[in-house]
């Protein structure tokens, strides 16, 4: 079975930091661009960051430069996003999805996660 599978979501205080990490099974993350995007309660599913194939990252959220990072783990199957300096607009569930190259667009992805909520509350 090809599954996504998000972890590392929780509760944090404004100015606190979480890696989320996205986990693959059944397929070898290392062929696809990895995507994370993240859905606020009442708001549309907005790409957030994503890595190439080969390592590279793209930044489709400007709200999140210079605090946000994408990762891989070719050896684990593992993609991971660092947050820093996390904001209470942060709040949302962060899902990561699997495609043949970086898009922003959810319908370009091939494989999706089902998510995990991050929530940025003092």
């Amino acid at each position: 079975q090809l599954q996504l599978v998000e972890s590392g979501g929780g509760l944090v205080q404004p100015g606190g930091s979480l890696r989320l990490s996205c986990a693959a099974s059944g397929f070898t993350l290392e062929y696809y661009a990895i995507v994370w995007f993240r859905q606020a309660p009442g708001k549309e599913r907005e790409g957030v960051l994503c890595i190439s194939r080969s390592g590279g990252g793209t930044n489709y959220a400007t709200s999140v430069k210079g605090r946000f990072t994408i990762s891989r783990d070719n050896a684990k199957n593992t993609v991971y996003l660092q947050m820093n300096s996390l904001k209470p607009e942060d709040t949302a569930v962060y899902y990561c999805a699997a495609s043949g190259s970086c898009s922003p667009y959810y319908y370009a992805m091939e494989y999706w996660g089902k998510g995990t909520l991050v929530t940025v509350s003092s």
